[in-house]
């Protein structure tokens, strides 16, 4: 347990030391969300039935961003090659980097969520269902996405190729995320939409370790 907070306190070490990586992350998700009312106009009611999209949208691409960063490091120095000789199994490594991933990344988005709602005019009740989609879908996202950068790490320019890979597993996510903030069918639609998301999510960080520790051990060999 002792190894897997040592790797957690250096995780959150290094992603703190790129400050600057977690600011553009922040300022692409909000630079997304303004874009939009400039061009689709200034109309209220328009801007609050597409905010749910936009959201989840902007969430997705900002996440994108960071996700070269996660093994492309610790393959160049070498780190993730001592992970792989280590006691601990590499797939709590990967955990412990899925976890930190999401506190860097994810996290940060929903605390700045309230400014992307005051700009794309969301009233107060769609804006708590805007944080608990966030909450419970980005967990999902991180853990796709640190999928698919185990998949390319070893594969030159791979940061290109993961986005894509990734794709087609967040179209559910995003789907759902989308049904809880505004539920075509009413309140037991977003319920019903809540507790899919959240299935999608416990699933994909459950798995995710393995299946990314098991693509890295492929890539390497």
């Amino acid at each position: 347990m002792s190894g897997f907070v040592s790797i957690m306190r250096r995780e959150m070490r290094l992603a703190f030391a790129a400050g600057g990586e977690v600011l553009t992350l922040l300022l692409f998700f909000v630079i997304v969300g303004a874009i939009v009312p400039f061009a689709v106009g200034p109309d209220k009611e328009l801007l609050s039935r597409i905010a749910p999209g936009i959201v989840w949208i902007a969430a997705f691409l900002a996440m994108l961003l960071g996700l070269d960063r996660l093994f492309r490091a610790d393959l160049e120095d070498g780190t993730l090659s001592l992970y792989r000789l280590a006691d601990m199994p590499l797939s709590a490594v990967v955990a412990a980097k899925v976890i930190v991933h999401w506190v860097t990344s994810a996290l940060p988005l929903i605390l700045v969520s309230p400014f992307l709602a005051m700009i794309l005019a969301m009233d107060t009740e769609t804006f708590w269902r805007t944080v608990i989609s966030l909450l419970l879908g980005t967990p999902a996202l991180v853990a796709f996405g640190t999928f698919g950068a185990a998949i390319t790490v070893a594969i030159k320019r791979g940061g290109l190729l993961a986005p894509i890979l990734i794709a087609p597993l967040c179209v559910p996510v995003l789907i759902f995320g989308v049904g809880v903030i505004a539920p075509l069918g009413g309140p037991d639609q977003a319920t019903v939409a809540m507790l899919f998301l959240a299935a999608l999510s416990l699933t994909a960080v459950a798995l995710s370790p393995f299946a990314a520790a098991l693509a890295i051990v492929w890539g390497e060999e």
